[in-house]
């Protein structure tokens, strides 16, 4: 039997996965791939506004619409496992004892790849942050003296997704992904996130333009493949390849 394939999306908030990268998600779980959502919280305190804006809105009411959200997401995806930790937003909280609970997934689920957030986001530190736990998280899952016994992780591709305002964040892309043949999936998951609906059509914009960098990079007016819809990515890690 051949090994099964498995990806890890480490997500700061409850809608990250969906506007970043929900093309690949429903692209890879075509394929074949078990594709885990590991999300950090709900996003309940900085990522909800227009929930807070209802009369007698709570915190646990949000954090129950922000769940609901992400699993209807999910579901239209393909996500194999949504995993919720609920660590809190606005800070995230990366004590010792949460990194390890991350650590614990990425063993659990032992992904082929990987994809967070960039490097750098002065407007959301709990992105950057998260992607700065997760390479840590990445290191501690491959040492062997990490609750030996268990199997150590290989060395998965980190793959950055797309910020919000990718200019501010020194983020550069190097691989486009056609997500076309999965668009639908994408926009259901993104009309499924009701708090944040201010996003629905930026981030279909956002697929419009990075398609336009598919075909140019494709070949371009010289026989480049079509595609009308597109994610970016930034690797983090060399790449090994048997052909390009």
């Amino acid at each position: 039997m051949p090994a099964k394939k498995t990806a890890l999306v480490i997500s700061a908030h409850a809608a990250d996965f969906v506007w970043r990268c929900g093309g690949a998600i429903a692209l890879h779980a075509e394929q074949g791939y078990e594709v885990t959502v590991l999300c950090l919280s709900f996003g309940e305190r900085g990522e909800s506004a227009k929930l807070w804006k209802q009369e007698g809105m709570t915190l646990d009411r949000v954090k129950d619409v922000r769940r609901a959200e992400a699993e209807t997401a999910a579901e239209a995806l393909g996500v194999h496992e949504l995993v919720c930790l609920d660590l809190g937003d606005y800070p995230l909280d990366f004590s010792r004892e949460n990194k390890m609970k991350i650590v614990d997934v990425i063993r659990q689920v032992q992904p082929d790849f990987m994809l967070s957030h960039s490097q750098y986001d002065p407007y959301n530190t709990d992105h950057m942050n998260t992607t700065n736990a997760v390479l840590e998280c990445r290191m501690i899952a491959q040492a062997w003296g990490h609750n030996p016994g268990e199997n150590v992780l290989a060395a998965p591709q980190l793959y950055l997704f797309e910020p919000h305002q990718t200019e501010q964040m020194g983020w550069k892309p190097d691989t486009f992904l056609d997500i076309t043949p999965v668009w639908s999936k994408k926009r259901a998951a993104i009309e499924a996130m009701q708090g944040q609906e201010h996003l629905w059509e930026f981030y279909t914009r956002v697929a419009q333009q990075r398609a336009n960098h598919f075909k140019r990079n494709s070949g371009g007016m010289s026989g480049g493949r079509d595609c009308k819809f597109a994610e970016g990515f930034q690797s983090v890690f060399p790449r090994t390849v048997d052909q390009l």
